[in-house]
């Protein structure tokens, strides 16, 4: 599975909480889906994204099928599938949905975090199962070495690729949610587009030697 955007990880993670917290309303319309992503509280970095783009997510995460459509409404709702597609069990999908919503954080604040999407009985059980996303092929959370002045250290997701080490984000202000966020998704998003562009170059080559172009 190729890297992940940051408003498909965005995207992802929301029908993953919003699964959980508010089930009445999931699957999840357009609108709510757009909501749940620019949503003030519980995100990190907070983000303005319109239809378009959230379609636009939508649209890769489908491709992925990591995300489809929902039957049975007239209006389009969407749902994900990320378990089964990633081979994880619901608990290991909780966790990861709250790295990918709130940034990297101490098993202890994981564990506070998913109270609502699934209840661990103590650290322990969460760090169990960060230790199985980290030796999963490919690894899918990281734990990052413990920052300057910090007592724990912090785990991230590696959906988006590469996360940024804390001596980075002590540069940045001290903000370290925000700035791992931030630069885990520039990255991504740099390695999205590089693939596109390999992607299109295959292309543009393949149809040259068709029509004997050099």
């Amino acid at each position: 599975m190729r890297l992940l955007g940051p408003l498909e990880a965005r995207v992802l993670g929301v029908l993953v909480e919003k699964q959980r917290t508010v089930p009445d309303t999931y699957p999840m319309s357009l609108n709510a889906l757009v909501g749940g992503c620019n949503q003030k509280t519980a995100r990190v970095p907070v983000i303005e994204a319109g239809d378009a783009d959230v379609l636009a997510a939508i649209d890769g995460l489908k491709g992925l099928s990591l995300v489809f459509e929902g039957s049975s409404s007239r209006v389009v709702k969407f749902e994900h599938n990320m378990g089964r597609v990633l081979g994880i069990p619901s608990q290991s999908v909780a966790l990861l949905a709250v790295l990918m919503l709130r940034g990297p954080q101490t098993s202890a604040e994981l564990r506070l975090n998913c109270e609502r999407l699934h209840r661990f009985a103590d650290i322990s059980s969460v760090e169990g199962f960060l230790d199985e996303l980290v030796a999963k092929d490919p690894p899918r959370v990281i734990k990052l070495p413990r920052a300057a002045g910090e007592r724990e250290a912090r785990w991230a997701h590696l959906l988006c690729g590469e996360v940024a080490p804390p001596a980075v984000l002590a540069a940045t202000g001290g903000d370290a949610g925000v700035a791992v966020g931030e630069l885990a998704a520039l990255r991504a998003e740099q390695t999205r587009l590089a693939a596109e562009v390999a992607e299109l170059r295959a292309l543009v080559q393949r149809l040259a030697r068709e029509l004997g172009v050099e």
